[in-house]
């Protein structure tokens, strides 16, 4: 079977590029540890108030009921 581009899933973009950790000393290693802590916190807020929108369009958009 024969597969065109279309067929093909695009490849995800990678969003972070980990450093080489082996370079990165104990205080280092802490403080990104930290940041990326952060980084999650930022993303997870990032992802309720995504879901908090999707709730309240699906709220506004439902259909009445009794219909």
């Amino acid at each position: 079977m024969i597969f065109s581009e279309e067929d093909v899933p695009p490849k995800r973009k990678k969003l972070l590029e980990p450093p080489a950790l082996d370079a990165l000393g104990v205080e280092e290693l802490a403080l990104y540890i930290a940041e990326l802590e952060a980084e999650i916190a930022r993303v997870r807020a990032a992802i309720s108030a995504k879901q908090a929108h999707a709730a309240a369009a699906a709220l506004f958009f439902k259909p009445p009921s009794g219909a």
